[in-house]
Protein backbone atom coordinates (compact mmCIF):
# COMPACT_ATOMS: atom_id res chain seq x y z
CA UNK A 1 0.00 0.00 0.00
CA UNK A 2 0.83 3.59 -1.14
CA UNK A 3 1.93 5.88 2.47
CA UNK A 4 -0.30 8.58 2.59
CA UNK A 5 2.41 11.47 3.23
CA UNK A 6 4.02 9.93 -0.61
CA UNK A 7 0.35 9.76 -2.19
CA UNK A 8 -0.60 13.18 -1.83
CA UNK A 9 0.10 15.69 -4.11
CA UNK A 10 0.94 19.20 -2.94
CA UNK A 11 -1.76 20.96 -5.74
CA UNK A 12 -4.44 19.48 -8.03
CA UNK A 13 -5.73 20.39 -10.94
CA UNK A 14 -8.98 19.29 -12.24
CA UNK A 15 -10.26 19.96 -15.76
CA UNK A 16 -13.88 19.51 -17.08
CA UNK A 17 -14.72 19.86 -20.83
CA UNK A 18 -17.40 19.02 -23.40
CA UNK A 19 -18.16 19.74 -26.67
CA UNK A 20 -14.43 20.86 -28.50
CA UNK A 21 -12.54 20.04 -25.29
CA UNK A 22 -10.20 17.33 -26.61
CA UNK A 23 -8.19 19.37 -28.63
CA UNK A 24 -7.95 22.09 -26.33
CA UNK A 25 -6.81 19.53 -23.17
CA UNK A 26 -4.32 18.22 -25.95
CA UNK A 27 -2.78 21.34 -26.26
CA UNK A 28 -2.45 21.82 -21.88
CA UNK A 29 -1.06 18.26 -21.80
CA UNK A 30 1.51 19.06 -24.35
CA UNK A 31 2.48 22.43 -22.74
CA UNK A 32 3.11 21.31 -19.22
CA UNK A 33 6.43 20.82 -17.59
CA UNK A 34 7.32 17.94 -15.59
CA UNK A 35 4.85 17.54 -12.50
CA UNK A 36 6.59 18.02 -8.85
CA UNK A 37 3.90 17.69 -6.17
CA UNK A 38 1.00 18.12 -8.64
CA UNK A 39 -1.03 15.85 -10.36
CA UNK A 40 -3.94 16.63 -12.77
CA UNK A 41 -7.48 15.07 -12.75
CA UNK A 42 -9.63 15.51 -16.66
CA UNK A 43 -13.24 14.70 -16.80
CA UNK A 44 -13.74 14.98 -20.90
CA UNK A 45 -17.43 14.13 -21.84
CA UNK A 46 -16.93 11.27 -24.35
CA UNK A 47 -18.44 7.86 -25.21
CA UNK A 48 -17.30 5.66 -22.45
CA UNK A 49 -15.31 3.83 -25.54
CA UNK A 50 -13.35 6.73 -26.90
CA UNK A 51 -12.15 7.09 -23.56
CA UNK A 52 -9.19 4.57 -23.15
CA UNK A 53 -8.01 5.57 -26.77
CA UNK A 54 -7.75 9.13 -25.95
CA UNK A 55 -6.02 8.26 -22.57
CA UNK A 56 -3.47 6.78 -25.21
CA UNK A 57 -3.26 9.76 -27.83
CA UNK A 58 -2.72 11.83 -24.47
CA UNK A 59 0.01 10.37 -23.04
CA UNK A 60 2.01 10.44 -26.92
CA UNK A 61 1.74 14.41 -26.19
CA UNK A 62 2.94 14.65 -22.57
CA UNK A 63 5.94 14.07 -20.78
CA UNK A 64 4.28 13.04 -17.58
CA UNK A 65 2.45 9.69 -16.56
CA UNK A 66 -1.14 9.82 -17.99
CA UNK A 67 -3.52 7.09 -16.88
CA UNK A 68 -7.05 5.72 -16.63
CA UNK A 69 -8.81 6.05 -13.17
CA UNK A 70 -9.86 2.93 -12.44
CA UNK A 71 -11.87 1.82 -9.35
CA UNK A 72 -9.34 1.32 -5.93
CA UNK A 73 -6.67 2.79 -8.21
CA UNK A 74 -4.45 4.51 -6.09
CA UNK A 75 -3.82 8.24 -6.49
CA UNK A 76 -0.45 9.31 -6.57
CA UNK A 77 1.53 12.75 -7.54
CA UNK A 78 2.68 13.76 -10.23
CA UNK A 79 0.65 11.93 -12.73
CA UNK A 80 -2.24 13.10 -14.82
CA UNK A 81 -5.89 10.89 -14.62
CA UNK A 82 -8.62 11.04 -16.92
CA UNK A 83 -11.81 9.88 -15.43
CA UNK A 84 -14.79 7.93 -16.70
CA UNK A 85 -18.24 7.62 -15.32
CA UNK A 86 -19.01 8.35 -11.81
CA UNK A 87 -15.22 8.61 -10.28
CA UNK A 88 -14.41 10.08 -7.02
CA UNK A 89 -11.49 10.44 -5.14
CA UNK A 90 -11.52 8.96 -1.42
CA UNK A 91 -9.34 9.08 1.34
CA UNK A 92 -7.89 5.79 3.68
CA UNK A 93 -5.06 5.72 6.11
CA UNK A 94 -2.71 4.19 3.25
CA UNK A 95 -3.48 7.33 0.74
CA UNK A 96 -5.87 8.67 -1.77
CA UNK A 97 -7.43 6.05 -4.30
CA UNK A 98 -10.59 6.32 -6.41
CA UNK A 99 -13.38 4.74 -6.50
CA UNK A 100 -15.06 4.37 -9.74
CA UNK A 101 -19.18 3.44 -10.82
CA UNK A 102 -20.25 3.34 -14.44
CA UNK A 103 -22.56 6.51 -15.48
CA UNK A 104 -25.95 5.67 -15.90
CA UNK A 105 -27.82 5.87 -19.54
CA UNK A 106 -28.92 9.35 -19.56
CA UNK A 107 -26.16 10.79 -16.97
CA UNK A 108 -22.75 12.86 -18.37
CA UNK A 109 -19.98 10.52 -19.07
CA UNK A 110 -17.79 11.26 -16.90
CA UNK A 111 -19.47 13.27 -14.41
CA UNK A 112 -17.68 16.38 -13.84
CA UNK A 113 -19.90 17.46 -10.87
CA UNK A 114 -18.95 14.04 -8.96
CA UNK A 115 -15.26 14.04 -9.44
CA UNK A 116 -14.94 17.83 -8.61
CA UNK A 117 -16.79 17.81 -5.40
CA UNK A 118 -14.82 14.56 -4.10
CA UNK A 119 -12.05 16.59 -3.82
CA UNK A 120 -13.67 20.06 -1.70
CA UNK A 121 -12.77 18.10 1.71
CA UNK A 122 -9.16 17.88 0.34
CA UNK A 123 -8.72 21.36 0.09
CA UNK A 124 -7.70 21.30 3.73
CA UNK A 125 -4.41 20.02 2.75
CA UNK A 126 -3.79 20.69 -1.10
CA UNK A 127 -4.38 23.76 -3.24
CA UNK A 128 -6.68 23.04 -5.87
CA UNK A 129 -6.97 24.66 -9.14
CA UNK A 130 -10.67 23.76 -11.02
CA UNK A 131 -11.08 24.73 -14.93
CA UNK A 132 -14.39 24.64 -16.86
CA UNK A 133 -13.19 24.30 -20.36
CA UNK A 134 -15.45 24.26 -23.61
CA UNK A 135 -18.66 22.66 -23.66
CA UNK A 136 -22.74 22.32 -24.02
CA UNK A 137 -24.72 22.14 -20.73
CA UNK A 138 -23.92 22.97 -17.11
CA UNK A 139 -21.71 19.81 -15.44
CA UNK A 140 -19.15 21.01 -13.33
CA UNK A 141 -20.88 24.22 -12.45
CA UNK A 142 -22.14 23.21 -9.59
CA UNK A 143 -19.02 21.48 -8.01
CA UNK A 144 -16.84 24.87 -9.14
CA UNK A 145 -18.87 27.14 -6.81
CA UNK A 146 -18.50 24.75 -3.79
CA UNK A 147 -14.80 24.50 -4.82
CA UNK A 148 -14.62 28.62 -4.60
CA UNK A 149 -16.75 28.47 -1.71
CA UNK A 150 -14.01 26.34 0.15
CA UNK A 151 -11.04 28.15 -1.14
CA UNK A 152 -9.93 26.91 -4.18
CA UNK A 153 -8.90 28.89 -7.17
CA UNK A 154 -11.29 28.48 -10.36
CA UNK A 155 -10.79 29.27 -13.76
CA UNK A 156 -13.14 29.21 -16.88
CA UNK A 157 -12.64 30.01 -20.56
CA UNK A 158 -14.02 33.69 -22.48
CA UNK A 159 -16.53 33.33 -24.81
CA UNK A 160 -14.30 33.86 -27.88
CA UNK A 161 -12.08 30.77 -27.03
CA UNK A 162 -14.98 28.46 -26.45
CA UNK A 163 -15.83 26.35 -28.89
CA UNK A 164 -18.76 26.15 -27.64
CA UNK A 165 -19.60 28.66 -24.63
CA UNK A 166 -22.20 26.82 -22.99
CA UNK A 167 -20.44 25.69 -19.40
CA UNK A 168 -17.69 28.38 -19.60
CA UNK A 169 -21.16 30.63 -19.89
CA UNK A 170 -22.77 29.62 -17.12
CA UNK A 171 -19.38 29.20 -15.06
CA UNK A 172 -18.83 33.06 -16.02
CA UNK A 173 -22.27 33.72 -14.19
CA UNK A 174 -22.59 31.23 -11.56
CA UNK A 175 -19.41 31.05 -9.53
CA UNK A 176 -17.88 33.84 -7.55
CA UNK A 177 -14.49 35.99 -8.39
CA UNK A 178 -14.05 33.25 -11.40
CA UNK A 179 -11.37 34.04 -13.51
CA UNK A 180 -11.43 34.28 -17.46
CA UNK A 181 -9.34 33.50 -19.44
CA UNK A 182 -8.61 31.78 -23.22
CA UNK A 183 -6.78 28.91 -23.91
CA UNK A 184 -3.17 30.60 -23.78
CA UNK A 185 -3.97 32.46 -21.05
CA UNK A 186 -4.88 29.15 -19.67
CA UNK A 187 -2.38 27.29 -19.99
CA UNK A 188 -0.10 30.28 -18.89
CA UNK A 189 -2.23 29.90 -15.70
CA UNK A 190 -1.63 26.52 -15.01
CA UNK A 191 2.40 26.57 -15.52
CA UNK A 192 2.15 28.85 -13.16
CA UNK A 193 -0.01 27.21 -10.47
CA UNK A 194 2.62 24.02 -10.68
CA UNK A 195 5.53 26.23 -10.20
Amino acid sequence: MINLKHSVPNKLILIGASTGGPGQIEEIISSLPPLVNTSIIIAQHMVKGFIPSFTIRLKEHSINKVSLATNKNSFESGQIYLCNGFTKIQKSTYGLYFSHKPANENSYNPDINTIFNSCVPLLKEIKILGIILTGIGDDGIKSCIELNLNGARCITESKDSAIVDGMPCRARKEVPNIEISDIRGIIDKINGFCN
